[in-house]
């Protein structure tokens, strides 16, 4: 080859490889925005509980999903107190791990799992799972991860929280750790436990996909709001940690708003006190 340059493709493999994408990305309902990557990943072969795997065996919901309320589901060990400190948690399903980072705040460390799957109507799709406040993370992002993989070991955000896992499930792929910018309803998450145990066994094959990544507006230990005009930034200070005794007990919570917003407006007006986090 003159110069050493790698000679294009020919048209009608141009057009078939075009024409193959563009059907693939119609199908996961998928537009990747500018810098998103792909990793390419076997379609997931069923779904299982994060944690006493498959069927969280030894474990027990303490705190549920509901819309506009808590968007995910909180697990702890059947051994009461903080006897679940380290637990083993696990990639709900085989994925490529989008996020994996120290997130602080409110999150502390967090890893995210995009799934692809073949869903009831045949056609390939994608969920989010969001795995939070883990003493740990042992997965990389990039790292395609399967069913039952460690991804992390149970933890409290360094004292915020009573050891446990918060867990959710999303169907929009652009939320990232930014919640705040999304309905937070069923148009964008799912009910964990219901998704889980309607996607426990599925068809898979051999075809690896390719997964999009960086779909989800940028984020870190600065808060911003997500406007076009790229809006004020707000510095998070370190949060101290609390005592256990002090912190509210899981429930409903009286105050819908998400974390992210009440933390801004705490932040604002100089309130931001230790002993009373938002809750996620």
């Amino acid at each position: 080859m003159p110069g050493g340059l790698l000679q294009p493709p020919p048209k009608h493999l141009r057009q078939w490889f075009m024409l193959a994408l563009g059907g693939l990305m119609m199908a996961v309902a998928v537009v990747p925005s500018q810098g998103a990557e792909f990793i390419r990943c076997q379609l997931a072969d069923g779904f299982d509980f994060p944690v006493g795997k498959p069927n969280a065996d030894g474990y027990y919901k303490s705190r549920g999903y509901w819309p506009n309320g808590h968007l995910g589901e909180d697990w702890n060990g059947r051994g009461g107190g903080n006897s679940d400190l380290g637990a083993p948690i696990y990639s709900t399903a085989r994925g490529v791990v989008i996020i994996s980072e120290n997130v602080g705040v409110g999150w502390g460390n967090c890893v995210i799992v995009r799934h692809p799957y073949r869903d009831e109507t045949g056609k390939i799709n994608m969920v989010d799972s969001l795995y939070a406040h883990l003493h740990q993370r042992v997965v990389k992002v990039g790292q395609v991860v399967e069913k039952g993989q460690l991804v992390g070991t149970m933890g409290s955000n360094n004292g915020m929280y009573f050891v446990h896992l918060h867990f959710e499930m999303r169907k929009n792929l652009r939320i990232g750790m930014n919640r705040s910018q999304f309905a937070r309803d069923n148009s964008n998450y799912y009910s964990p436990t219901d998704f889980i145990n309607k996607h426990r066994v599925l068809q898979t094959s051999f075809t690896k996909y390719p997964v999009p990544t960086g779909l989800f507006a940028p984020y870190g230990r600065a808060l911003a709001d997500a406007r076009s005009d790229g809006g004020a930034v707000i510095q998070v200070p370190a949060l101290p940690s609390v005592d256990r005794s002090r912190l509210p007990a899981a429930g409903p919570s009286d105050d819908d708003e998400d974390f992210w917003s009440k933390l801004r407006s705490r932040l604002k007006d100089g309130k931001l006190t230790p002993g009373a986090p938002p809750q996620n």
